[in-house]
């Protein structure tokens, strides 16, 4: 079993950042790759980002690209979600997800462990 804690959520007015961390405990965190992904009211959960048990891959959704950055530190057994120039439209609870493939999964159904999430609300 892998339990994942997000933290760093909050509301911040467009334009700003916000970091998000999620702590794993449990299994080696090296042995999965780790993905971040979000869900708005009324919509479907959906990925954000994604990095490599490494840490030398990443992969983001085409709207976030440029804005976001995915980074881990597999001493500290974190996973981290570096957000800068927020839109109203990024306001959703954000999701951290283990992945024992060990490889960037876009799709939910290859996460084995999921957070209880983190809520970013982004004000216009």
């Amino acid at each position: 079993q892998v339990q994942l804690v997000e933290s760093g959520g909050g509301l911040v007015q467009a334009g700003g950042s916000l970091n998000l961390s999620c702590a794993a405990s449990g299994r080696t965190f090296s042995n999965y790759a780790m993905g971040w992904f979000r869900q708005a009211p009324g919509k479907e959960r959906e990925f954000v980002a994604a990095i490599s048990w490494s840490g030398r891959s990443t992969r983001y959704k085409d709207s976030v690209k440029g804005r976001f950055t995915i980074s881990r530190d597999n001493a500290k057994s974190t996973v981290y979600l570096q957000m800068n120039s927020l839109k109203p439209e990024d306001t959703a609870v954000y999701y951290c997800a283990a992945d024992a493939t060990r490889t960037i999964q876009i799709e939910r159904l290859f996460y084995d462990y999921w957070g209880q999430g983190t809520q970013v609300t982004v004000s216009s």
